[in-house]
């Protein structure tokens, strides 16, 4: 990004009373003691299950695309980048220790399970999403590219949505991770050969089934193209826009959850993304529940006249976010 970028230009209230505090919640919204340890527990395996029925919806994409042909190909391949969401969500949980009670258990699911097969590092996810949960918008943010300068114009908003769909994004950030093969560092080369090898066993299994171009047209292209653009959309609905601050309702939106958002742009309610961010230890099971508690103390306020602090759906947001 050339010169400094520019923060909170989608701050709408410059300071935010506080909540009232509550049976659950303090008036900052952090959870009162009793509660916290109920809302944190881990329920390993209804997760697993979750992990289970990843796997269960790819392969039923994939046997539609070949039992059905070309007319099912458009929309599998749409799907596919939902399947691409639905990993990286669930990496996302493992990144935080939170999909496993047992670690062991945990960071191999997160790791060959969930990450490589979506070409994902998650060990180096983890080290620098930490870094975002330190501080939003630090000096260590990994991801100040993806939240800074908005609103943006119509016409840039038009542009970064199409180099994403054309997968122009997805190929630089491809290119960028395959040039870990010549890293100094023995782990980032490791790593990246460990993906790989988790690719070949896939293009292996499409070959030896007799569809080879099952891998590329049903598992790379979408994780090239349709999964930028949800991942895009997804990010700058979470901090797009926003600065760094105390209060984490001045660095993170807030957006009510409608069944299709969460089908298929936040699965597995990452999208309660606030209620994430004021308690990073409350698995993604739980972040409903935590968000109502939210709502109900005052700290997240909802007004259908615009003047709440929650954006009542994406669509809302997202026009918020171009000029």
């Amino acid at each position: 990004m050339v010169g400094s970028p520019h923060l909170g230009g989608m701050v709408r209230h410059a300071t935010l009373s506080l909540g009232n505090t509550t049976e659950d919640v303090m008036s900052d919204g952090r959870l009162v003691s009793s509660r916290r340890e109920a809302l944190r527990q881990i329920p390993s395996v209804r997760n697993g299950l979750s992990v289970a029925s990843v796997f269960v919806q790819t392969a039923l994409l994939i046997f539609l695309s070949v039992h059905f042909g070309p007319i099912a190909w458009l929309p599998v391949f749409i799907l596919m980048g939902r399947a691409h969401a639905q990993f990286a969500s669930l990496m996302h949980e493992a990144a935080h220790r939170l999909l496993f009670r047992n670690r062991m258990l945990n960071d191999f699911a997160g790791r060959w399970l969930i990450g490589y097969p979506a070409f994902t590092n998650t060990d180096a996810y983890r080290r620098v999403h930490m870094a975002h949960h330190r501080e939003e918008f630090g000096p260590n943010e990994p991801d100040i590219a993806l939240y800074a300068n908005y609103p943006v114009s119509a016409a840039s908003w038009r542009r970064k949505l199409v180099r994403d769909a054309e997968g122009r994004t997805g190929l630089r950030l491809l290119r960028d991770q395959l040039r870990g093969a010549r890293s100094e560092v023995a782990v980032v080369r490791q790593t990246l050969f460990k993906i790989l090898a988790v690719q070949a066993v896939l293009i292996v299994g499409a070959i030896v089934a007799g569809y080879w171009w099952v891998y590329p047209l049903f598992w790379l292209l979408p994780y090239l193209t349709v999964w930028r653009v949800i991942n895009r959309l997804r990010s700058v609905a979470e901090h797009g826009g926003l600065m760094a601050s105390d209060d984490r309702r001045i660095a993170t939106h807030s957006v009510e959850q409608h069944w299709t958002a969460r089908f298929f742009l936040v699965p597995f309610n990452i999208g309660f993304h606030l209620a994430h961010h004021v308690d990073a230890g409350v698995p993604f099971r739980n972040l409903p529940k935590y968000h109502q508690m939210l709502v109900d103390s005052t700290y997240v306020t909802v007004g259908a006249d615009g003047r709440g602090y929650q954006y009542p759906n994406y669509r809302s947001l997202w026009s918020a976010l171009h000029t």
